[in-house]
């Protein structure tokens, strides 16, 4: 694992491909790094600095001991470097003689994977989905060309499974690996979910022909249905998918039956997400620019939302919850990423409050300049972070992975081909990674390497990594856009 590397690895060791986080700052000596790290890092506060309790969330899970970070008079407030780092470690100025995990997220989370890319697969039809499974030894992929492929990472990125799926309208919308890495679910413009065995010995899966491909079927509409978002339960026991007909949808997999449908949003529902283990609490992003948070627990009752966040000006187009159940971001039609905290939702959404003075479509359209500056005038958001660009397609974002970054970094695609890493805190964009040709619909994060996985409309599947794999990178790529109608 790459936490051993903090306990083994000398300080000689430790110096290749450093991110411009710690060149910048004057902590290490060193070259600046490729794919567009941010130029510059002030070490003043930023006007945008996100002031809430989230801030000190993210110091306690990837900051330094506070023997480290404590700020001296006059002294401005800099990440530590990893040669104080290890000589503290040493000096056992904790007084625990090793490194916590906030240590060593704090020493990780400056290594960005923005070395490379390296190439994982080419396909001649546009990739929409990246994921990683949960302990990072398997990885799925999607395409537009009825394509599902996993790979095993372990075992140098072998297709450990080549899924040919059924009942395809337009793409693979979305897909979704069982916590127990048993079995994927697929989504596309149709009214059924439906599952595959990951687990079984045949690597060519092609649909009722040489496996079964059970299908979920979630609702009788047959027209003009489409599922645009799917996801597994944490226990794994039950699917909630988002729908073209405003709904949500939550199947149980013990029973083999619809068990809830919402009528959620008034236009379509973008994606879902369970808030956190319990899965009792479902986050939701819709085309009518609002996420909601629903209470099974007491829906039945009033079946009403618990609670609407208002802030966005366009559709949501995607989210991600933190998992605690407080905290979730969202991607949005309107060119930005929002930060909510669930506490802060109101009853209902205001009324009448939006009205366009312009003609706008994201599927072909670039983003109205003189809408770029307008505020919504009932933001419940805590911070807002913009840069990329969201068009054409449904663009994902994420929080970086809890266990090497304390979950430190918002990272999404975009539709300008290139990959943004924010700082959750600071509001600062990062990285910028640039290689593939056209639209990033979807990216991943290793959840315990410095490795990201993206995917793009070019076809190709990169990772980039720190410090690398000793190969040498690909040759940067001309971009190219295609203006088509898509999802």
């Amino acid at each position: 694992m790459y936490f051993d590397f903090l306990h083994s690895e000398s300080i000689e060791d430790m110096g290749y491909s450093l991110s411009k986080l710690e060149v910048e700052t004057g902590l290490f000596d060193g070259s600046s790094s490729n794919h567009g790290v941010a130029s510059s890092v002030h070490h003043d506060r930023p006007a945008n600095y996100l002031d809430h309790e989230i801030s000190q969330l993210t110091k306690l899970r990837s900051g330094p001991h506070e023997n480290l970070s404590r700020i001296l008079p006059g002294k401005k407030e800099v990440p530590v470097s990893t040669f104080k780092m290890l000589a503290a470690r040493e000096a056992n100025i904790s007084g625990r003689g090793r490194f916590s995990k906030a240590d060593c997220c704090h020493v990780l989370s400056k290594y960005l994977p923005v070395s490379g890319p390296w190439i994982v697969d080419q396909m001649e039809t546009r990739a929409y989905v990246s994921q990683f499974s949960a302990d990072g030894s398997l990885f799925v992929a999607a395409f537009q060309g009825s394509h599902i492929r996993i790979y095993n990472v372990e075992r140098g990125w072998k297709v450990h499974k080549n899924i040919h799926a059924k009942s395809l309208r337009w793409t693979v919308t979305d897909t979704s690996l069982s916590p127990d890495q048993r079995h994927l679910v697929y989504a596309t413009m149709s009214p059924i979910v439906h599952i595959v065995d990951v687990g079984s010995a045949a690597t060519e899966s092609v649909a009722n022909i040489t496996e079964i491909h059970d299908g979920l079927l979630l609702s009788a509409d047959n027209d003009d249905f489409g599922i645009f978002s799917v996801k597994f339960s944490t226990e794994g026991r039950e699917v909630v998918a988002g729908s073209s007909d405003d709904a949500i949808y939550v199947y149980d997999l013990e029973i083999n039956k619809l068990s809830l449908r919402i009528s959620a949003h008034n236009s379509d529902v973008n994606s879902v997400c369970f808030a956190d283990e319990s899965g009792h609490l479902i986050y939701s992003g819709s085309d009518d620019n609002l996420c909601k948070v629903w209470d099974r627990r007491c829906f039945r009752a009033k079946e009403k939302p618990a609670g609407v966040l208002m802030g966005h000006l366009e559709g949501v187009t995607f989210l991600d919850s933190r998992g605690d159940g407080r905290y979730f971001i969202s991607n949005s039609k309107d060119q930005s990423i929002k930060l909510w905290d669930i506490r802060k939702m109101s009853s209902h959404a205001a009324r009448n409050i939006w009205f366009r003075n312009y003609e706008w479509d994201y599927r072909w359209m670039d983003y109205p300049a003189q809408a770029r500056d307008v505020k919504h005038p009932y933001d419940q958001s805590i911070a807002t972070y913009k840069g990329h660009s969201v068009l054409r397609t449904l663009i994902r974002c994420y929080f970086s992975p809890e266990y090497s970054t304390g979950q430190r970094y918002i990272y999404t695609g975009s539709h300008d081909a290139c990959i943004y890493i924010y700082d959750l805190v600071s509001g600062e964009q990062v990285a910028k990674l640039q290689h593939h040709r056209s639209t990033i619909r979807d990216c991943s994060w290793h959840p315990t390497y410095p490795m990201l996985v993206s995917s793009s409309w070019d076809g190709d599947v990169v990772k980039w990594e720190f410090p690398g794999n000793g190969e040498a990178p690909l040759p940067p790529k001309r971009k190219q856009i295609r203006r088509r109608h898509f999802f």
